[in-house]
């Protein structure tokens, strides 16, 4: 594990961030669970970014989801392009590790997936999750558009109201709109605990349920 240090729970101004790389890092572009693109044009089909810790635990929270297409982990939300995990881990990108969740909006409603992004994690933590400390563990849901991004901030109030009820913070997850660029991460990140079913995996909820979405 990387040094934490104070500066890695706050946001790198973009002038600060590290400068990255016009090229993608390379992808082997086939699902490990189950074979399918993880980059396509996805036609047809709904997407989300989900950040909520570490993206191992994430991913596996979401790939056998039915109606879930598919899943990749990357990074998004800072200013470095095309960065690789260990610049990430610097803290000096801006960018959060997360989930993208492809997925057919007639098999599965976003209101499912949101209920499993609130449970699988605690969203009131700020820039860590557990024992992961760092801006780039924050909790955050990158929306396609805003017609997605509404659903989420009504999700995010009547989860608030249910976690005040248990005694529990404010919610720190940041809403976005559309979302920022995706940056995948490498392939030895892809499907992570497929590949190593005894891997690490700090998530954690807060043992308040959430429920669909109305």
């Amino acid at each position: 594990m990387l040094g934490i240090g104070a500066f890695k729970q706050r946001l790198p101004r973009p002038e600060e961030a590290l400068p990255g790389r016009d090229e993608a890092l390379p992808l082997d572009n086939r699902h490990f669970v189950h074979g399918r693109p993880l980059r396509d044009a996805f036609e047809g089909r709904a997407r989300v970014q989900f950040g909520m810790g570490c993206f191992w635990g994430a991913e596996r929270a979401f790939w056998s989801l039915p109606g879930v297409d598919t899943t990749a982990v990357g990074y998004a939300g800072g200013s470095t392009p095309n960065p690789t995990y260990r610049e990430v881990c610097s803290g000096m990108t801006g960018h959060a590790e997360v989930v993208l969740v492809v997925y057919d909006p007639d098999r599965i409603p976003f209101e499912q997936l949101l209920t499993a992004f609130w449970e699988m994690h605690d969203p009131t933590q700020g820039m860590r999750q557990g024992n992961d400390v760092g801006s780039q563990y924050r909790s955050v849901i990158h929306c396609e558009d805003e017609g997605q991004a509404a659903v989420a901030r009504r999700s995010l109030e009547d989860y608030q109201a249910r976690l005040r009820s248990a005694g529990l913070g404010p919610i720190t997850t940041e809403i976005v709109a559309p979302a920022p660029a995706f940056y995948y991460a490498e392939d030895e990140h892809q499907q992570y605990l497929a590949k190593h079913p005894g891997g690490y995996c700090g998530l954690g909820g807060t043992g308040v349920s959430c429920g669909v979405v109305p």
